[in-house]
Parts: C-alpha cells; sequence; structure tokens
C-alpha cells in the first residue's frame, strides 16, 4: 500500500498545478498532496476540494494509478500513486499547504523545471538525482496521456499509421504497451509525421521499435522490429496548443483569394494557368478565367481542384 498520493486535476485540455506554501517544497508547484493509497474515491475528491476551493459537485474521480511511484525525496525513497480528477470549472482558490496555481497544457509540464523556459521548479525535482525533472510528467503519463510525434519517411505517414494500428492489435512482445498508447492520427497535411496519444515516450519508442533517432549510433535496446520508414520519436511531450492546427479542418477555398494565379491539377484542364475572379466559401467552390487562353474562358471548378502558385500584392 503505498502512503501518499498526488491528484492530477484536468479541465478540457488543461492541467491544474498548485504551488506548495508549507515548509516541504516550499514554492514548488505540484498536483495535489496528500497521505494515503489514492484509491479512497470519497478521500481524495475531499482533498481537492479542501485545497482548491471546487465543490465535490464539479469533481469526478477517475482512475488511481495500479502501481505507486518511488520517489526519492531528501534521504528517503516514498512511494507515491498518481491519481487523475475531471473537474467542471476552472475557478480554484488555494488552500491547505498552497498559495497560488496555474492551468497548463500537459506537454509544457516537462519544461517547468528548465530555467530557460521557466522559472517555475516542479515538486520532487532532485538536483541530485538525475532525470527527477521529469518525475512529475512521468506520474501525470501513469494516469493520464501525452502526446507525441513520429518522424516519418516523406510519402509513407499512411503505411506507417496502417502498421502502426497492425502492431496495436497484435500479440508478443507489445502486450505491456498495447493498453498505453491511446491514438494515432495522421493528419493529411502533416508531411512526414505521425501523432500518437501515449501514456509515456518509451511505450511510443517500443511500437516502433526505435530509441535515439535514426542513427543506429544513438540507438538504445527496443526487443522490437524497427518499424520501416518510422525514424524515430521527436523530443518529448507535445503541447496540444502546437497540434491544434493541424487537426482543424480547413475550408478548401483557405488562401484562395480574387486576383490570385492558380494551376489547375485535375481534369480536362490540368496544367493550365488560371486567374481567380470569385471565391464561394459556402460551396468551397471558384470562379477562373484561363490564363494564357487564346480565347477567353472562364470556368467554375472545385477549390481542391486548383493550386496558388501566385498571389496578390
Amino acid at each position: 500500500m503505498a502512503d501518499s498520493y498526488v491528484v492530477f486535476v484536468r479541465h478540457g485540455e488543461k492541467l491544474l498545478l498548485m504551488k506548495r506554501a508549507s515548509e516541504d517544497f516550499l514554492g514548488q508547484w505540484d498536483g495535489i498532496f496528500d497521505y494515503g493509497d489514492g484509491h479512497d474515491q470519497d478521500a481524495v475528491i475531499k482533498r481537492v476540494s479542501d485545497s482548491t476551493g471546487i465543490s465535490s459537485d464539479d469533481l469526478t474521480f477517475v482512475r488511481a494509478a495500479e502501481n505507486a511511484r518511488y520517489i526519492e525525496i531528501g534521504s528517503r525513497l516514498s512511494d507515491i500513486t498518481p491519481v487523475l480528477v475531471i473537474s467542471e470549472t476552472d475557478s480554484v482558490i488555494p488552500s491547505t499547504i498552497y498559495d497560488e496555481h496555474i492551468w497548463v497544457d500537459p506537454g509544457d509540464i516537462a519544461w517547468e523545471s528548465r530555467e530557460k523556459h521557466n522559472s517555475r521548479i516542479l515538486c520532487y525535482t532532485n538536483s541530485n538525482v538525475d532525470g527527477s525533472g521529469r518525475w512529475l510528467i512521468e506520474m501525470y503519463g501513469d494516469v493520464g496521456s501525452c502526446l507525441f510525434i513520429v518522424k516519418t519517411a516523406i510519402g509513407s505517414e499512411m503505411k506507417v499509421s496502417q502498421e502502426m494500428h497492425a502492431r496495436m492489435s497484435g500479440t508478443g512482445s507489445l502486450q505491456s504497451s498495447i493498453g498505453e498508447i491511446f491514438s494515432v492520427l495522421h493528419p493529411t497535411q502533416m508531411r512526414g509525421y505521425v501523432f500518437i496519444e501515449a501514456s509515456a515516450k518509451h511505450h511510443v519508442e517500443k511500437l516502433i521499435g526505435r530509441v535515439g533517432g535514426k542513427d543506429r549510433s544513438s540507438r538504445g535496446v527496443v526487443n522490437t522490429t524497427p518499424l520501416k520508414n518510422a525514424k524515430g520519436v521527436l523530443g518529448a511531450e507535445v503541447p496540444l496548443q502546437d497540434v491544434l492546427p493541424y487537426l482543424e479542418p480547413k475550408s478548401a477555398t483557405s488562401g484562395i483569394e480574387i486576383g490570385c494565379l492558380v494551376e489547375i491539377i485535375n481534369g480536362a484542364f490540368k496544367g493550365e494557368k488560371a486567374r481567380i475572379l470569385a471565391v464561394a466559401d459556402t460551396k468551397e467552390e471558384i470562379s477562373m478565367e484561363l490564363y494564357e487562353a487564346d480565347i477567353p474562358m472562364t470556368l467554375n471548378m472545385r477549390a481542391d481542384h486548383v493550386r496558388v502558385i501566385e498571389r496578390i500584392e
């Protein structure tokens, strides 16, 4: 049985960090800490409510990690169970051992302890222990998920995505990681990259059979056959705000304006150039005049059948 737990509170896509006001870890940023094993739902909800001022009616217990994390604090090891709770509100009044709060993108947590990015110091960070600056984000990964980017060969994104799905539905050495990888996504406008939602980076590396990127000399040991055309996992966790622009569907007329010069890429007039005369956003259609035709000709066409080659000033 764990002797303590830390609660990660989510509201929408944001994660709550609280600043310690108590003597232990004074001024450091944490989830919501308390003693106990973290599986008593009523006790967890009460602790969160007491520390944040959020009504228990607005809090939902999601899950506690099956296994505690062993964290070196001072001169002893402490077993801390990560817990995930969802809040219906982002209104917080810090109390108990906390005096400040902030809502952050989970993908930003890994950078919080680096002075060049932010002055906030994460709880449990131990300057004498390598990698301790990642303990908080790793505990969050035990009950939540983060986004990672896999670099692929250009043009092989869909094939790599399909192979990832095939591996996740199979058996063998990947069984321990299958439950920790939640989704695979390839936005059509992204070339050379695939997004993976997972609890930790090492599960993604195991899925593609590569650690350390394309350079063989920098790779670690992974007991999985390397996935063809998957070159490696980029950096660490990815902030959702950096990914959302690629996930939002865009109109086919986006970026096309009256006066633009376009090239027709589909149909009988493929290869011809034309000048845009009108844009119908609701129908995603354009009206244009052939640019180099001997006889002026006006065409109406779907916007995704052309590409812009010259924009107006």
